[in-house]
């Protein structure tokens, strides 16, 4: 797909990389958000990046509408040339999968789920040719997840299972939204997961629940003290199976100050993976563990 530039009123383009989620797509978006935050353009107030699109925030006081879309088109080349490489960071995030506070929840909205019969893990097992849960959480926590965009809601990650398109878990939202969602869910909606960042309504399937917050507005949780919201796009994020105890204890040391989330510095190259997903996976896993 060409990429599809828009205006969105008087103060917004909007840009569309491709119509669909991909890692190629996603590298392109955040490409460009980069080159447009170190061009230094005139005017730009805010850059939103997305899974497979980004928006631009401008004043239209200090550049022309047209002005920004030739410097945007401008920058597109040498974002395309750039997109290979990533310097991230690759995060274990410990959860504590079928808990029993988001099991509480899905059981009092089964009338809006496609399978009010089970719950949630059982359902999305079932359509994505696994033999039961045990065997779904261990594809669901055995690969990375890239986080492709932050927001929805404040601190909120979307993230993308870094597998081969024919094995990525694909469920779909709850029939209508419920009115309530546990904080610090991991959801799940089409081929994203997601962490819900607060409490609140929400319409992915609910598959547990972690101990570490992502989002603290008073700043005060030892690790969200430099900044409220702990993702940012680019972010590789490893789920880690814990039972009950793993996370009573988890939640102890972060309400003492002593949770520290194991983050690694990696380099991510587009190109090995989509060459070789398995073994780069495993070079991930490796600098995380290492």
């Amino acid at each position: 797909m060409k990429t599809r530039y828009s205006f969105g009123g008087d103060e917004h383009i909007f840009v569309e990389v491709d119509e669909e989620m991909s890692l190629a797509a996603f590298f392109k978006s955040l490409s460009m958000t980069h080159a447009v935050k170190a061009s230094g353009i005139r005017g730009v107030t805010e850059i939103c990046p997305a899974n497979a699109s980004f928006q631009i925030k401008f004043d239209p006081d200090l550049i022309a509408p047209d002005d920004l879309m030739r410097e945007l088109k401008s920058l597109e080349g040498a974002a395309r040339d750039s997109a290979a490489t990533l310097s991230t960071r690759i995060i274990e995030i410990p959860v504590f999968y079928n808990d029993p506070w988001t099991h509480e929840t899905l059981m009092r909205f089964r009338e809006r789920h496609q399978d009010p019969a089970g719950s949630d893990l059982d359902y999305a097992a079932r359509i994505n040719g696994y033999g039961g849960v045990e065997d779904f959480v261990a594809a669901h926590s055995g690969a990375p997840w890239f986080v492709s965009m932050v927001g929805f809601v404040a601190g909120l990650p979307f993230m993308y299972q870094m597998v081969e398109r024919a094995r990525q878990i694909e469920v779909p939202k709850y029939l209508r939204p419920r009115t309530d969602t546990p904080r610090l869910t991991v959801g799940h909606g089409g081929c994203f997961s997601c962490i819900y960042s607060v409490r609140g309504a929400g319409g992915y399937q609910m598959f547990g629940i972690t101990p570490m917050p992502i989002y603290d507005p008073a700043q005060e949780i030892s690790y969200l003290r430099d900044f409220m919201i702990f993702f940012r796009p680019g972010d590789i994020v490893k789920f880690r199976p814990v039972d009950r105890a793993g996370y009573d204890a988890a939640v102890a040391d972060v309400d003492r100050g002593r949770f520290a989330p194991v983050i690694r510095k990696v380099d991510f190259s587009l190109s090995s993976f989509q060459a070789d997903p398995a073994g780069t996976n495993a070079k991930l896993l490796e600098a995380l563990h290492g």
